[in-house]
């Protein structure tokens, strides 16, 4: 009798306790974002190892999340509503990733996708997601040291 390591109890209560199926189709994805997301880089000649390794780490960082979904999922007891929640999350994400790579390059996308990416673009022609990306930077964050802003709130009453 042969038992997997992704059958046993441990591994459903501590790392992932969904339809397995489900993480393949997402670590899948998350292949093929990595793949275009080289070939727009490429095309673009903007291949950076730094800009590409924080890539890489946010990815292993979606898998923590992932199992932390899962251990909150076993303590409240939703029986695996928090962890599907989580996982489709981030399979909507790495799709509208690859989708956003693709139209760069210059892949036909059909129209409706087309617009719904055109939303998401902001007057900059960036995405959203990318200026997260750049939020994170931490040349980004030194251009920020030292400003201050200030904020007046005014309280009207009826």
């Amino acid at each position: 009798m042969t038992v997997s390591f992704t059958e046993t109890e441990a591994f459903k209560t501590f790392f992932y306790a969904g339809e397995i199926r489900l993480l393949y189709f997402l670590m899948i994805l998350m292949a093929i974002d990595i793949f275009t997301g080289l070939a727009k880089a490429l095309k673009n000649n903007k291949l950076w190892s730094r800009k590409s390794l924080f890539g890489y780490a946010r990815k292993l960082l979606i898998f923590c999340i992932i199992v932390l979904a899962n251990i909150i999922d076993q303590i409240l007891g939703t029986h695996g509503g928090i962890l599907f929640v989580t996982i489709f999350f981030y399979i909507a994400n790495e799709g509208l990733s690859i989708i956003e790579n693709c139209a760069e390059m210059g892949v036909l996308v059909p129209q409706e996708i087309a617009d719904k990416l055109a939303v998401i673009k902001n007057e900059k022609g960036t995405s959203v997601t990318t200026e997260i990306k750049e939020e994170f930077t931490s040349s980004h964050s030194r251009d920020l040291e030292g400003d201050t802003a200030e904020v007046k709130i005014k309280i009207e009453k009826d």
